[in-house]
């Protein structure tokens, strides 16, 4: 499996998407819609503080009754995030996504944000993976 690096400069190559933790839900709610993605990384002065998830509307906004209009995301925003360095492997995001039954990474290169990975782009990945040594080991097969 290769570096997260590789997966961000492939699928992000016009960057990532992020909101500040004063942003209001309804906003970030219209953020997700737009870009079709279910989790946006909270920075504030350009460093994560947290991140913003479906989850975390369903959760903390919907189910408590409270009003997206009139909820900060840093209200409900996810605090605790795990991250990954921009040379860890697939292989071990997989892991810890298990692991921690997470579906979003944000990935940092010496501090600095560089983008977010999810489940999906790691299933593609693996998909690609298999499909490249199917490929080999046909070829082989047929020599």
């Amino acid at each position: 499996m290769r570096p997260v690096i590789e997966l961000i400069k492939k699928r992000q190559a016009d960057g990532f998407w992020s909101l500040s933790p004063e942003s209001s839900v309804f906003e970030a709610l219209q953020t997700l819609a737009a870009h079709d993605v279910g989790a946006l990384m909270v920075l504030e002065y350009d460093q994560l503080v947290g991140i913003f998830s479906e989850r975390d509307y369903t959760r903390k906004v919907a189910l408590a009754g409270k009003s997206s209009k009139d909820t900060k995301v840093r209200d409900i925003m996810t605090r605790a995030v795990l991250s990954v360095s921009a040379q860890t492997r697939t292989r071990e995001c997989m892991a810890l996504m298990s692991t921690k039954k997470i579906r979003h990474l944000p990935v940092l290169d010496g501090g600095k944000v560089i983008g977010m990975i999810s489940i999906r782009d790691i299933l593609d990945d693996i998909i690609a993976d298999h499909e490249a040594t199917i490929s080999q080991l046909q070829s082989y097969i047929a020599s």
